[in-house]
């Protein structure tokens, strides 16, 4: 924990370089504490659209750097695979509605364990599938769809069981069995269109989000890295992955999958990058964190722009620990990042994510207080204490109770006012009854 504060005390010494020891008058100042943590700069979101399908990159239609709408599209993947089970859905779709479930079976039992197998084969590529789709909000609806669709089939298939029960018992008509047989036909095969033409469809990649293109996928954090893993918990829709259509890619050679290069279902094309709107992602340790409000203000200094100062506010506190590089207790605190300056006054550079820095939290202040220097306080008895110049110049101790703790100086809420004299440097060559300067 780093404590900042500034406090000017009028400092009298006789023979100070003599003796070590220095007297000063208590004075009133502010006091400030603050606490110091690792943070990274994060952007708004960021988001990885990847391949739907093996295929080919057919287009690319925005170059690194671009800014970028929401919906806009970047790139088309060419996937004569997804094209090819879109037409065979298709077809099986037409000729599901075709056949109307109306026709008579000698084999019901045989025709509904095939059809149970069959249903079984699909859902399960359709979820395969779909677990290769980029965006999260597609993803999520595709498969909230695949199980309700198989929710209904299974309640089709069990109306059929039903059905063909009732023909052996002769309760039921061997046409409603059927007809439910030829609804749940209907109904996978309307299912497999659905999730085919999905597919096709996610091979336009659009951006989910506004911002800037970078090409390939965002890059893995380092082993054991606590600070650079950030980006990720804050990227909406973000998709990890170190680019490239076939995995690792050899030093020098460029990541990003080329124009008509090939893909697979899942390789990174490119990433959206949203900075409209920066922030910092720090880490405070336990012993700290009750300290942190939201809304308190704060600083930050970045390794990479030396001598800047950027103004921060707190804005939210995780409830959950996590864990860190250091093995400690941490939580992560996030914070709305401002324009940074310079001692001269001038603009600092805009961050960019992923950048390393230091937030200064202003946990507590205490404005136009009593306040003494750090190193005039010892304890004695269990208690703090400083040495008190008497009427008669003499050292006499006097308890003290301290507040908000600086860098440099301690508010005093009990024990001392301004005016009073005190030892404020060489208090351990002291000793109560000592003729003090």
């Amino acid at each position: 924990m780093l404590l900042t504060a500034f406090v000017f005390l009028t400092a009298a010494s006789c023979d100070a370089e003599a003796t070590g020891i220095v007297v000063a008058d208590v004075t009133r100042t502010t006091v400030t504490e603050v606490v110091d943590a690792p943070a990274a700069v994060a952007a708004r979101a960021a988001a990885t659209m990847t391949a739907a399908a093996d295929g080919t990159l057919a287009k690319l239609l925005v170059a690194p750097g671009a800014q970028v709408k929401k919906g806009q599209v970047l790139a088309v993947v060419d996937s004569p695979s997804a094209q090819a089970r879109l037409a065979q859905a298709k077809q099986a779709l037409a000729a599901a509605k075709r056949s109307g479930g109306g026709g008579v079976s000698l084999n019901l039992g045989g025709a509904t364990g095939r059809l149970d197998d069959a249903a079984a084969d699909a859902f399960a590529h359709a979820r395969a599938a779909a677990g290769h789709i980029a965006d999260p909000a597609l993803r999520a609806a595709l498969l909230a769809q695949i199980a309700a669709a198989e929710q209904n089939y299974r309640a089709a298939a069990k109306a059929v069981a039903s059905a063909v029960n009732g023909v052996g018992k002769g309760l039921s008509s061997l046409g409603s069995a059927m007809s439910a047989l030829g609804a749940a036909q209907k109904l996978q095969a309307q299912q497999a269109y659905d999730l085919a033409k999905s597919t096709v469809d996610a091979l336009t990649l659009r951006a989910p989000i506004p911002g800037v293109v970078q090409l390939g996928g965002v890059s893995a954090a380092p082993s054991g890295s606590s600070l650079t893993d950030l980006l990720g918990g804050l990227a909406g829709g973000a998709v990890p992955s170190a680019g490239g259509a076939q995995g690792s890619t050899p030093a020098g050679v460029e990541q990003s999958v080329p124009v008509g290069g090939l893909v697979t279902a899942g390789a990174a094309i490119l990433t959206v990058v949203d900075v409209s709107a920066l922030s910092l992602v720090a880490e405070v340790d336990e012993t700290d964190i009750l300290l942190v409000k939201a809304g308190i203000a704060a600083e930050a200094e970045l390794d990479a722009a030396t001598g800047a100062v950027y103004a921060a506010t707190v804005q939210s506190i995780d409830v959950l620990p996590t864990a860190n590089s250091r093995g400690a207790v941490a939580y992560r605190v996030r914070l709305s990042l401002g324009e940074g300056k310079f001692a001269d006054g001038s603009v600092a550079p805009t961050p960019r994510p992923g950048m390393s820095a230091v937030a200064h939290l202003k946990v507590r202040e205490a404005p136009d207080t009593v306040a003494i220097p750090s190193s005039a306080i010892f304890s004695a008895d269990g208690r703090d204490a400083v040495w008190l110049v008497d009427p008669d110049g003499r050292a006499a101790r006097r308890d003290i109770r301290l507040g908000v703790a600086g860098t440099q100086s301690v508010q005093v809420l009990d024990g001392l006012k301004s005016g009073d004299r005190i030892v404020v440097k060489g208090v351990d060559k002291v000793h109560a009854g000592d003729a003090l300067p």
